[in-house]
């Protein structure tokens, strides 16, 4: 495909580049290739090899952590990486997909699974400036319409990463720019790599904060009540979803899983269904402790209070209601319940189906529920609030540095794109001479994989034909009218 055809593929909508440059189609830049997939009969055999996968691989890094292997007899030279090559993940969360990382030569003779798209340029266009162009895809949202959902992942398939739009620079530009970028996206990405650093630390101090408030149980103190959670208060599951009542007489706004978060309930999308004659049953109220019943496994047990907004609201089967009882404050149930999640312990209940876990109300019930007196509730509740929220202070620091980050990448990719970072040279040769070169490149190679291909068929084709032919056996032999042949006879004895 060449450039002028990909320009009229993006519509009026497209951008105008530099003066000099010129679009193309990835395909007709690079040659890109899915990874191998992954067997059982692979674990073991004669070559074994490491391989990188999704987990690998991050934005313009690496992580060799981890690396597994699989025999690759007879294919490794297909999926074996040289340096320059473009990793780009298959399948992730829609944001995710696309994320593009460079293959510097380290770990060596190491291959890829089809979680990746491999990305090999053709001559003149750099790998610097190739993974430039992805990662501006990625921040862009380009790639996120190129997706397909398939069980709540999201991918990238290689036909449709092939027709993507690329922009081609002359090479000397591409050169000048990826230079101007390089100090500049390092410093970026240094600073994400501390954001999420801290963001660890943060979970960990959470963690810590939440288990001083709530200990172990064999660290109960005497005088707390020990019992569960199903004693503690009524647990009940919300109600189910039906085409049927999509509309009624009573319809009546919902929360399910979507809405409640750690000690946050968003009211952004809430539903609503019909829910005559059963809207008391399933209506909320002011310090219910609403518990994700099904979610990825770390999340399950997720809970938040709701404390009244929106009013006159219930809640469907993919959450999980704590009404507490006598002698129990709700917001001491709160604190239960994010001390088990950050504890792990919901963890040890869940059962998985179809990629969720589940948190049942029956085994929700039998979770350990501490009791102390109503005063030490009441304190435990306050200092712990205050100790959090000094650690929410410091998150949402952290996500105005991430998101102000996340502008000065867009900005800095924006300038790139636009030929304003560096000095343009009217004595580059232009991107479309350069387009011209690797198709006709292109065209050579594979005219010369055809001549490949059409020999090997002729000097298969003439070992047939010259082969002697096969020994003719006696048995075959036809026999004259009359004729008779004696066949030797064994007898056992």
């Amino acid at each position: 495909m060449s450039a002028s055809k990909v320009e009229g593929i993006g519509g009026a909508g497209r951008e105008r580049l530099p003066e000099g440059w010129a679009w193309a189609a990835v395909a007709d830049v690079g040659d890109v290739e899915l990874g191998r997939s992954r067997h059982p009969d692979w674990h073991e055999g004669p070559e074994m090899r490491p391989y990188l996968r999704v987990s690998n691989v991050f934005e313009d890094r690496i992580d060799t952590t981890g690396m597994k292997e699989m025999d690759f007899s007879g294919v490794f030279d297909k999926y074996r990486l040289e340096p320059g090559d473009v990793l780009l993940n298959e399948g992730q969360s829609p944001h995710l997909v696309g994320r593009p990382a460079m293959y510097r030569g380290e770990p060596a003779d190491v291959a890829y699974t089809n979680s990746l798209i491999r990305f090999r340029g053709n001559t003149g266009i750099l790998p610097e400036w190739a993974l430039l162009v992805f990662r501006n895809h990625l921040h862009s949202g380009r790639f996120m319409r190129e997706v397909r959902i398939t069980t709540n992942i999201a991918h990238l398939s290689a036909a449709r990463l092939k027709a993507v739009e690329f922009p081609v620079p002359p090479t000397s530009e591409q050169h000048r720019v990826a230079a101007a970028l390089d100090t500049r996206m390092a410093r970026l990405d240094a600073i994400d790599r501390t954001v999420a650093s801290a963001r660890r630390d943060l979970i960990a101090l959470r963690k810590a904060v939440l288990m001083e408030a709530v200990s172990e149980p064999e660290n109960w103190p005497a005088h707390w009540t020990a019992t569960t959670t199903g004693k503690a208060g009524i647990v009940e599951l919300g109600r189910a979803r039906h085409p049927n009542w999509h509309t009624g007489p009573k319809v009546r706004p919902y929360l399910r899983v979507a809405n409640v978060f750690e000690d946050r309930i968003d009211t952004g999308d809430v539903k609503e269904m019909d829910f005559s004659g059963v809207f008391d049953k399933y209506r909320l109220e002011p310090g219910d402790v609403l518990l994700n019943e099904g979610q990825s496994p770390h999340l399950v047990g997720r809970p938040a209070m709701y404390r009244g907004i929106p009013e006159g609201v219930a809640f469907t089967n993919s959450l999980l209601r704590f009404r507490a009882g006598n002698g129990v404050l709700p917001g001491w149930a709160l604190l239960v319940f994010r001390r088990h999640l950050h504890a792990g312990r919901f963890m040890r209940e869940v059962r998985i189906t179809t990629n969720l876990a589940h948190l049942s109300g029956a085994r929700l019930k039998t979770v350990e529920f501490p009791v102390p007196p109503l005063e030490e509730q009441q304190r435990l509740i306050r200092t712990t609030k205050q100790r959090l929220a000094s650690l929410d202070r410091i998150e949402l620091g952290l996500d105005r540095t991430a998101r102000h980050n996340a502008a000065l990448r867009r900005a800095l990719l924006s300038e790139a794109f636009s030929g304003r970072l560096v000095a343009q040279d009217p004595a580059d040769e232009p991107a479309e001479e350069l387009l011209k070169r690797i198709r006709v490149e292109r065209e050579a190679a594979e005219a010369e994989r055809r001549a490949a291909r059409k020999a090997a068929r002729a000097s298969r084709k003439a070992k047939v034909d010259t082969a002697p032919p096969p020994p003719i056996s006696t048995v075959d032999i036809a026999l004259t009218d009359g004729e008779q042949t004696a066949l030797p006879l064994e007898f056992s004895s």
